[in-house]
């Protein structure tokens, strides 16, 4: 007899609907095959045989079930089980929103001038989804789950005027049928003008979000707590039921997105069955959840790799202090100095380049394709090369997991800046001897 695995690639497959298992001598058994029409029943040329057992004739079943669940797991809203090694922390949440397209992709990163023996891979959070939304995708999956649990009818949060987590909230919102209010910190010049369409503000803008300006200085003596917490109590008024998420979703739930990658990072890791072990992991810290998740989820898990944070505002002392609150906020019972290394990469200030800065953003996408953006992730590459240039001996010979943040769309606001840096174009000149026929070329 011949076992449903078997059958399915055999060439009677296509003709017959479904076939019936029998755990008789573990064999499928194919029965009634009289709905044939005479023109087209199978004509059997050879024993139809073979030796699969039928728990995994059932198990192949059940897999084709659960792909097929799967198709439709995007959006869902789904109880959440922690990693073994995190079911200690508390509070864990009780559900998850799958937004993000996980697990993302680990490659290896062909950088120029690394140390000897040095290897970099890179783990591809830029290709998360949500409409190019990095590492944002992963904490809002719990900070929307908790949003509708709350019964939130709208979203608020708060960052800059090109900020990737308000753009990335917008969407999420949006793909959960709720509304979103953004309050943008820009400059003072333009606070009271139409902030345009440029990088992030346009999808934020062609997704219905409420874009609310405010002025650095403002922000500056109000806060983002105050500020938000004044939109919402002005929404309450309305009849509105608004949850608030913090300046990039970090707070200890967001922390969960990358507690979670730890142990998507492990599955990745235990696939290659042995030949890969990462001694460090590279990470920029915009807000600190991410760095959090990850230092806390290595030290907790079988990862045990060194984390490294480049900080791209603030200074390393602030970072350590508000990971310290986050992993408090868990009980983790662990101190951040002793589960990751937080360095200054931020130079002029926050999402503020030096010409340097964005030459090495454009070199490194000429020799490895990647493209990095100029707020986080090409800031904290920048950082590590330096240091590896500096340090060498401390990475010589070492795995090293780069995790690439996302945030394109923040190079469009680099525009201007980077213009001079690719000049590579031309007008092509066609030879004379190339014949010329008007019609000849179709333009699509």
């Amino acid at each position: 007899m011949l076992c449903y695995g078997c059958f399915k690639s055999s060439p009677i497959y296509s003709y017959i609907p479904s076939p019936i298992i029998s755990n008789k001598k573990q064999e499928l058994v194919l029965q009634d095959l009289s709905f044939f029409c005479p023109s087209h029943k199978p004509k059997f040329t050879s024993s139809l045989s073979c030796s699969h057992s039928l728990s995994q004739i059932m198990d192949l079943d059940n897999s084709k079930d659960q792909e097929s669940t799967s198709l439709f797991d995007f959006l869902s809203r789904k109880a959440y089980a922690p990693p073994s090694w995190a079911s200690l922390l508390n509070p864990i949440p009780s559900h998850i929103f799958s937004l993000g397209h996980l697990p993302t992709p680990i490659h290896k990163w062909n950088l120029p001038n690394l140390p000897a023996n040095t290897e970099v891979y890179l783990k591809r959070d830029d290709l998360s989804g949500m409409q190019m939304s990095g590492n944002k995708v992963r904490k809002l999956e719990f900070l929307m789950a908790d949003a509708v649990a709350q019964g939130a009818d709208c979203i608020i949060t708060i960052g800059g005027i090109q900020s990737n987590h308000c753009r990335a909230t917008a969407v999420a919102a949006k793909y959960l049928n709720l509304d979103c209010y953004l309050i943008l910190r820009t400059s003072k010049v333009v606070v009271d003008k139409d902030p345009g369409l440029t990088g992030n503000l346009l999808v934020e803008r062609l997704v219905g979000a409420n874009v609310q300006l405010i002025s650095k200085e403002e922000y500056a003596q109000i806060g983002s707590v105050n500020l938000t917490n004044d939109l919402k109590e002005k929404l309450e008024k309305e009849g509105r039921k608004p949850y608030v998420i913090p300046v990039g979703g970090s707070n200890s739930l967001g922390t969960w997105g990358y507690i979670e990658a730890i142990r998507e990072i492990e599955q990745q890791v235990q696939a290659t069955t042995g030949r890969i072990k990462f001694d460090d992991i590279v990470v920029a810290c915009g807000s600190g959840a991410t760095i959090a998740g990850l230092a806390l989820g290595s030290w907790l898990g079988t990862l045990k790799a060194k984390v490294h944070a480049f900080a791209v505002c603030d200074d390393p002392d602030y970072f350590y202090n508000f990971v310290q609150d986050l992993i408090d906020g868990l009980k983790a019972g662990v101190d951040s100095h002793d589960i990751v290394n937080i360095q200054n990469a931020k130079g002029l200030g926050y999402a503020i380049n030096t010409s340097e800065e964005l030459k090495f953003v454009k070199q490194i996408a000429t020799a490895t394709g990647v493209v990095l953006d100029p707020v986080y992730s090409g800031k904290a590459a920048y950082g590590m090369m330096n240091d590896m240039a500096e340090n060498p001996k401390n990475w010589e010979g070492r795995k090293v997991l780069f995790i690439h943040t996302g945030g394109l769309l923040g190079l469009f606001d680099k525009v201007d800046q980077m213009s001079s840096l690719v000049e590579n174009w031309g007008r092509m000149e066609v030879q004379e001897s190339v014949p010329r026929k008007d019609g000849t070329g179709k333009m699509f």
